[in-house]
């Protein structure tokens, strides 16, 4: 995947190199070039001189072909315009954007920008928000600690009961959608083709969930 990161701050560098060592496509823009040696002599992506909102950086890192965008700057304003920009003018398909300011994230959740706040959030689970998941995220809670998200049912679980996916204090089954219905299931509930189930999960307790629906 290609992903742009703006802002090569310590989180900004730790988000990029570690994509990069996911093998992805990294593309990193500071306005300061002396940030980009937080990244190391390992970093195998590109460096770009210059701000995340311009449109002519814009262009030369290719926004347009990009899967992915973190806006990570010390800036609340930076980083919400640059987020906006990539996804309402260039549409691209995932944009995180660093918030110091929490008041403002849900305004932005509506936008379709996922907001992170400076704590409570590690690397991992930024760059797992930008590339593609099964799991789609739905709300988070507090400080990210909890979320609410929704998947369809795997065939794996297809028959099994909702107690198989539930794991207490970590994974929470809270609704099933079927057909036009959405109900609250009890611990007996037998999953059906084409459900969609909502889960309360930790965030600690994502790559859990992953195994137990089989991604």
């Amino acid at each position: 995947m290609k992903i742009i990161v703006v802002g090569c701050g310590r989180l900004g560098a730790g988000l990029a190199q570690t994509l990069s060592q996911r093998t992805h496509q990294v593309t990193v823009v500071d306005i300061h070039p002396d940030a980009f040696e937080r990244l190391g002599t390992s970093f195998k992506g590109r460096t770009i001189l210059g701000s995340g909102f311009d449109r002519d950086v814009f262009m030369q890192v290719g926004v347009e072909r990009a899967d992915g965008l973190a806006a990570v700057t010390n800036s609340d304003e930076t980083n919400v315009v640059t987020a906006q920009v990539a996804r309402q003018i260039f549409h691209v398909p995932r944009v995180v954007a660093r918030l110091y300011d929490v008041r403002q994230a849900e305004i932005y959740k509506r936008l379709g920008i996922q907001t992170i706040a400076p704590t409570g959030w590690g690397i991992n689970r930024i760059a797992d928000l930008l590339l593609y998941s099964p799991l789609e995220n739905v709300f988070s809670l507090g400080s990210g600690e909890v979320e609410l998200v929704v998947a369809e049912v795997p065939r794996l679980l297809v028959g099994k009961t909702v107690r198989d996916l539930m794991l207490v204090g970590e994974i929470h089954v809270v609704s099933i959608t079927r057909g036009n219905k959405t109900f609250l299931p009890t611990m007996g509930t037998i999953f059906r083709e084409e459900d969609l189930i909502h889960l309360a999960v930790l965030t600690t307790s994502t790559n859990r969930l992953k195994e137990l629906l089989g991604y």
